[in-house]
Parts: C-alpha cells; sequence; structure tokens
C-alpha cells in the first residue's frame, strides 16, 4: 500500500483540499496513516495512527495536520 507516497507527491494546495473535505479528509488521512504504518513500522506512526483512530473526529487534529503540511510536508506524528 503506497497511499502515503501518492499523498506525499500531491502539491501542497492538493494535500490541504484533500484534508479540508469533511468525510474526504478522515478517509484520506486514516489511508495515508494506515499506508504509512505499514510501510515504516515506528512508534510515531503507531502513535499517530491511535491519536486520529480515538480523536479523528476533532477539527483541532486536521488543523494541525494542515500546520505540519504547510511546513514540511508531513502530517502531524507521521514520519
Amino acid at each position: 500500500m503506497t497511499f502515503d507516497k501518492w499523498f506525499k507527491e500531491q502539491t501542497r494546495l492538493v494535500q490541504i483540499i484533500l484534508l479540508i473535505i469533511p468525510f474526504v479528509g478522515w478517509v484520506v488521512e486514516l489511508l495515508v496513516r494506515i499506508s504509512a504504518l505499514l510501510r515504516k513500522n515506528t512508534n510515531t506512526n503507531i502513535l499517530g495512527l491511535v491519536i486520529y483512530i480515538f480523536f479523528g473526529g476533532f477539527i483541532v487534529l486536521e488543523v494541525l495536520d494542515i500546520i505540519c503540511i504547510l511546513g514540511d510536508k508531513n502530517l502531524f506524528l507521521m514520519e
């Protein structure tokens, strides 16, 4: 599964648009995190996925991810 690589190849504008759309953003972020975990099993990826599964419906995590994408083109708590 290489969904995280595909997501990183997109422009920042496309990434932000994919995250802003309510249901689509939740699904895209879940797929990106699962794909990153399968590809690179680190504690940071595991922690990010667990936090997102339990608190993914809150807008705060989406805003954090958008800020992180603008900063270093990576999601919050993801390697």
